[in-house]
């Protein structure tokens, strides 16, 4: 669940506040952006990245949404299993298109109503048994069901109905409410990734904004403000993979560990959509040639950050995917701390290391968490 919730289409997550005031700050130091690369570098974004992204995600959106009235249409372990792979598939997806915390993904709580996590209060769970419970037909329907609380419609949700308490009965006749809520989420998932989609899609909306800086331009005003958000999504989406996706289940060696607390721990899909944001990660930040922003004495940092993602990709790959297993056995535990170490370092090559040679790091530190 995207943190602040108040972001507008014109802010960039916590940078928001900070902008007008960098900017200014930031002025003696702005020589070192190449700026004649800004536009290159912005569609890329728009048009490698973030149009794909969110149209991959749709067609893993309508397969999991087709599998799931096939499962209702004809209960069986084959069908089941097929469902739970739409749902892998679509959570992959997601996970790697998520790392876009800005436009009109943080508009009208369409985040929250894909991905509802994480859940500090606990609402979620009591919720969801309850909806499965309630035998009432408008959890089943998906325009009813955007209409109810964001806990109760997203992936988490869905991942309950396909793999918590008594999701064996989905192979049975006796599932069959509990199949229809499910397959209620899944039309509600596909209807939020049509609409993120189609509103990227759209000729002279977000991906103009983002594509043509100017002081007419609600979003960025200036090139400078332009890399200062697409930086911001890069060190903002690295400190979601150590902060909401580690640190909620596991603070290090001698601080908290709560397993169930894991992101998609029951699907056993923890780690695959970790490596599928920093896969996303690195893609936006090459895919874009990012380094080209840079003077040429200062790329290198480039190599140091991908070093960075693979090994950090490279272990999401090798843990297990069982949480319980992943805290408890010491190799297993290393391999968390590696995590942790290395997402840390990756952070600080990202917002001093680029963010400091293309001159935006006077005044400003986008690492600050802030």
């Amino acid at each position: 669940m995207p943190n602040p919730r108040s972001l507008t289409l014109s802010l960039i997550l916590a940078l928001s506040a900070a902008l007008p005031a960098f900017a200014q700050e930031a002025a003696p130091h702005a020589t070192a952006l190449q700026t004649d690369a800004v536009p290159a570098v912005m569609e890329k974004a728009v048009d490698g990245f973030i149009r794909p992204g969110y149209r991959q995600f749709v067609d893993k959106a309508k397969a999991l949404h087709a599998g799931m009235d096939s499962l209702c249409a004809t209960p069986s372990d084959a069908t089941l299993k097929a469902a739970r792979q739409g749902f892998g598939d679509a959570v992959r997806a997601w996970a790697r298109i998520e790392i876009i915390r800005v436009g009109p993904v943080i508009e009208e709580n369409r985040f929250e109503h894909i991905l509802f996590y994480p859940d500090r209060k606990g609402l979620a769970l009591k919720q969801i048994q309850g909806a499965i419970a309630s035998n009432d037909k408008s959890f089943a329907d998906p325009q009813s069901l955007h209409e109810k609380s964001v806990a109760i419609q997203g992936l988490g949700a869905l991942e309950y109905v396909l793999y918590g308490t008594g999701a064996e009965t989905l192979a049975q006749k006796d599932g069959d409410f509990r199949c229809r809520y499910g397959a209620a989420i899944a039309g509600n998932v596909e209807n939020m990734a049509g609409e993120l989609s189609s509103l990227w899609e759209a000729p002279g909306g977000v991906q103009a904004a983002w594509k043509q800086p100017g002081p007419d331009n609600d979003v960025f005003r200036t090139p400078s403000e332009a890399v200062t958000g697409l930086l911001g999504v890069l060190v903002h989406g690295t400190e979601t993979v150590r902060d909401e996706r580690i640190e909620t289940f596991f603070k290090g060696a001698d601080g908290r560990i709560a397993p169930k607390q894991a992101i998609f721990w029951r699907s056993g899909l923890t780690f695959a959509s970790m490596q599928e944001n920093l896969t996303g990660l690195k893609d936006l930040l090459n895919g874009t040639n990012a380094a080209s922003l840079l003077p040429p004495a200062k790329r290198g940092v480039i190599d140091a950050i991908n070093a960075r993602a693979d090994k950090l990709i490279e272990t999401t790959k090798t843990i297990t995917p069982d949480v319980e297993a992943a805290v408890s056995k010491p190799d297993e535990r290393q391999k968390l701390v590696s995590l942790l170490d290395n997402s840390r370092s990756m952070i600080t090559d990202l917002s001093d290391g680029l963010g400091g040679g293309v001159g935006l790091s006077a005044g400003f530190s986008f690492a600050d968490g802030d």
